[in-house]
């Protein structure tokens, strides 16, 4: 689900939300254009399903993303989900059960993993991948409002 946009933030002239915000890759690949349309040349594909994006800019059906690389450029919005998904930077990062420092540790995401975003607070967010649940410090994954 999507954040009302904050008094003062950019909208997206199509859908009325805001801008940047992010979203996660619904195929499992997605052509992106140099423009906002077919007639555009494809520059390279994303692959990875449920991979977490930045939008950027609209223009009527497009949507103009962003990869943590700052890679990017015009996918039809068919091929996007609002669904929030986040991607574990770093070596590894500590899933803990509870959202302080020295709780138990309930899994190890390595880097690169896609995890399903939840709740963040205080500098912690809850993610879920493969069937785990953890809380991890923001700071190592990319993909939440602290990377806008």
């Amino acid at each position: 689900m999507f954040a009302r946009p904050a008094m003062g933030q950019e909208v997206g002239q199509v859908t009325g939300l805001p801008l940047p915000r992010f979203v996660s890759l619904k195929a499992g690949q997605a052509n992106i254009r140099r423009g906002p349309g077919t007639s555009y040349r494809i520059d390279w594909r994303f692959v990875r399903r449920s991979m977490p994006l930045r939008v950027v800019a609209e223009y009527e059906n497009w949507r103009n993303v962003r990869d943590r690389d700052g890679m990017g450029g015009w996918v039809h919005f068919a091929l996007l989900s609002g669904v929030r998904t986040v991607i574990v930077e770093g070596a590894t990062a500590e899933m803990l059960s509870e959202p302080v420092e020295g709780a138990p540790i309930a899994a190890m995401a390595e880097a690169g993993v896609v995890a399903r975003l939840g709740e963040c607070t205080g500098g912690w967010c809850r993610i879920e991948a493969s069937g785990h649940e953890g809380w991890v410090r923001e700071d190592a994954i990319w993909g939440t409002d602290r990377d806008l």
